[in-house]
């Protein structure tokens, strides 16, 4: 993490307020920031490669609105082959280099009738299936230095971050759903049973990401807002049978509406 910082740090020297991290595609996101610098994961020691299509593996530090800003252009995923420590090293470069609040974005199926793909979902809570199970990024000795050891996750998606967002996108006219997202690990698609348990247990969004950074980033102690962008419908008794370019295809047709939001949020946070 230093020997990242120090990297980083040779080329830029700012110290960036605001995170955040861009799913599927999303990447073209980072474009919104000025006066860019441009870091590829592989000049940054420890960052692991993004090496899934709609991922570009970049970070880039610049300014939204005058404030400043780092982006993860793209992020590590569990299925690639990742440890959880990998999965979440960005996060926690972003907090070394400076971040008081993360904003995680994703690109999710939508478990809620109610939704339609395109829609921005607002995350207020989300079940982190795996760590349940015990791939958990926080298993092991803990470092002090990076959170303690027992980190509280109620309330870890902040209220009045929500409230914020909420009011953006009432002044972009558009409506903000409000649900609970939930990590599957991937990277199949799930099952009609498995998306009819998903349901039942209370969730309105699916994806194979997120949580892991949400857990890293409470644990080093950075607000955290997260916004999911429903790119299909995932309802039990309608399959569809998903391809990843689907995905980042629909993800793609509604980043404007993504970018627009993150654009007015950041210089509120």
């Amino acid at each position: 993490m230093e020997d990242a910082v120090r990297a980083i740090r040779a080329r830029d020297v700012r110290r960036p307020r605001v995170g955040v991290v861009l799913g599927s595609g999303l990447g073209a996101l980072a474009g919104a920031l000025t006066e860019g610098t441009s870091f590829p994961y592989d000049a940054i020691p420890g960052m692991p490669p993004a090496t899934v299509p709609g991922h570009a593996g970049r970070l880039v530090i610049g300014t939204v609105a005058g404030t400043p800003c780092a982006a993860l252009q793209g992020r590590a995923h569990f299925y690639e082959g990742y440890g959880m420590g990998e999965v979440t090293f960005g996060v926690r470069l972003l907090r070394a280099l400076g971040v008081q609040t993360l904003i995680l974005t994703n690109a999710s199926g939508g478990l809620n009738p109610e939704f339609h793909p395109g829609d921005l979902m607002l995350i207020r809570d989300h079940i982190f299936l795996p760590g349940m199970a015990g791939v958990h990024p926080l298993r092991g000795a803990n470092d002090e230095r990076l959170g303690p050891r027992f980190p509280a996750m109620v309330g870890a998606y902040d209220p009045a971050l929500r409230h914020i967002a909420h009011g953006v996108a009432a002044g972009l006219s558009f409506a903000l759903r409000e649900g609970v997202y939930v990590m599957v690990s991937g990277p199949s698609y799930e099952t009609s049973a498995e998306l009819r348990f998903l349901r039942a247990a209370g969730a309105d969004a699916v994806g194979m990401s997120t949580c892991p950074e949400a857990v890293a980033a409470r644990h080093a102690g950075m607000r955290l807002l997260g916004i999911s962008l429903i790119a299909n419908l995932a309802l039990a008794d309608q399959p569809e049978v998903l391809t990843h370019e689907t995905v980042v295809d629909a993800s793609q047709k509604s980043a404007a509406a993504m970018a627009a939001l993150l654009a007015g949020v950041i210089p509120l946070l």
